[in-house]
C-alpha cells in the first residue's frame, strides 16, 4: 500500500508592530496574502503601536503574553511578523510562545523557494536563504534540530543549517560562481540581442500587478496565471508579432513588494538586468489598489537601485484595462 503525504496548512498568526514607520494595516492585509501565498493558514492577527520595536521581543511584555495565550487556546502552529527580526527577538518569542517563529523576510524567501523553476532560479533564492541564515544559525538555537516540513524550512534544508558556518560560507561561494556563469551565459543573450537589432521590451511591476497577463495578451502565449503574490518567478521571454517587419521581444520579470529582501535583490540581480538592458520599460500597476501610488514608488525606486535611470521610458496601465470582459478572476497575475 502507497501512503499520500499530505501537506496540510499551518494554522498561523500574523502579528504587527505599528511604529508610524507605514501604514502598517496595509501591510498586514499583504503579509495575509503572502502566508496564504506561502501555504501557510492565516488564522488572525495581532497589532500593537509602539514608537520603537522592544529589543528582546520585538512586541511588549503584555503583546507576548497575549499572543501565548491566543496561540494556547487556537492551535496555533506558526506565527509570522510583519518585519525582519533578529535572531535574539526569534529565540525569545519561540521560548515564550512554545510556537515556531518568522519573519517577513524569511516567508518572502520561502515563497521564493516554492516558486523557483529553473535552475538559475534556484541558486538564486538559495543564495539568498543562505545569506540571511548564516548569521542567525547561533541565534536559533535548539530550532536548527527540528526536521523541515513548514515556512522557513525549505530551500537549503535543515541538514546543511546544521553544518558550521565554513561550510555554509563555502556553499555560497560555490553558489555565487554559478550565478556569475548565469550573468555571463544571460550578458552573451543580451549582445546576440542586440547586434540582431531585436528590440526589447520589459514588463515590470508590483507582484501581481499584471505583467503575465499583459504578456499572454500582447504575445498570444500560454505563461502561467494566478492571482497569487509572486505566481510568476522565473522571467520569461516571449516574441510579439507587430505591422512592421521587425518582432519586439517582450519579457515579463519578476514582480517586486515593500521591504522586499535585501538578500533577494542581491541574489536577483542578473534576472533584473533583464529589465535594465530593455530597450522600454512598461510598468503596469493595479489602480484599484488603494495604495497604488506607493507601489508606484515601490517600483520606480528598486529599478534606480538596480541601475535603470531616469532616463527610461515607464508606460503605467491599468490591469482592468489589460482583460477581456469574460476574462476569470482567478486567471489574474
Amino acid at each position: 500500500n502507497y501512503t499520500e503525504n499530505v501537506i496540510v496548512p499551518e494554522r498561523t498568526l500574523l502579528v504587527s508592530l505599528d511604529t508610524g514607520e507605514y501604514d502598517a494595516e496595509e501591510s498586514l492585509r499583504e503579509l495575509w496574502e503572502l502566508a496564504k501565498s506561502g501555504g501557510a493558514e492565516p488564522i488572525a492577527t495581532m497589532m500593537q503601536k509602539r514608537p520603537s520595536p522592544e529589543t528582546a521581543t520585538c512586541v511588549g511584555s503584555g503583546m507576548v503574553e497575549e499572543i501565548r495565550n491566543f496561540c494556547e487556546n487556537n492551535e496555533i502552529e506558526l506565527i509570522i511578523f510583519d518585519r525582519e527580526l533578529t535572531p535574539t527577538q526569534i529565540r525569545n518569542l519561540e521560548n515564550a510562545t512554545d510556537v515556531r517563529v518568522v519573519d517577513r523576510t524569511m516567508l518572502i524567501l520561502d515563497i521564493f523557494a516554492q516558486r523557483a523553476q529553473s535552475r538559475a532560479g534556484k541558486v538564486q533564492v538559495e543564495a539568498a536563504q543562505l545569506k540571511y541564515l548564516l548569521p542567525r544559525l547561533t541565534g536559533k538555537g535548539t530550532a536548527l534540530s527540528r526536521l523541515g516540513g513548514g515556512i522557513g524550512t525549505r530551500g537549503p534544508g535543515e541538514t546543511k543549517l546544521q553544518t558550521d558556518k565554513r561550510h555554509i560560507m563555502r556553499k555560497i561561494h560555490y553558489l555565487e560562481n554559478e550565478l556569475e556563469e548565469v550573468e555571463r551565459r544571460r550578458a552573451l543573450l543580451r549582445g546576440d540581442r542586440k547586434r540582431r537589432e531585436i528590440p526589447t521590451v520589459s514588463l515590470v511591476g508590483y507582484t501581481n500587478s499584471g505583467k503575465s497577463t499583459m504578456l499572454n495578451a500582447l504575445c498570444g502565449s500560454d505563461v502561467y496565471v494566478q492571482n497569487q503574490l509572486f505566481a510568476t518567478l522565473d522571467p520569461s521571454v516571449r516574441r510579439m508579432e507587430t505591422d512592421s517587419e521587425r518582432d519586439i521581444l517582450l519579457v515579463d520579470t519578476v514582480g517586486f513588494i515593500k521591504k522586499l529582501p535585501h538578500e533577494l535583490v542581491e541574489a536577483f540581480k542578473s534576472t533584473l538586468e533583464e529589465a535594465v538592458s530593455s530597450d522600454l520599460l512598461i510598468h503596469v500597476v493595479d489602480m484599484g489598489c488603494d495604495d497604488f501610488r506607493e507601489r508606484i514608488a515601490i517600483v520606480e525606486g528598486i529599478l534606480a537601485d538596480i541601475g535603470a535611470t531616469e532616463g527610461e521610458r515607464f508606460l503605467v496601465l491599468n490591469k482592468a484595462d489589460l482583460l477581456p470582459p469574460d476574462f476569470a478572476p482567478g486567471e489574474i497575475s
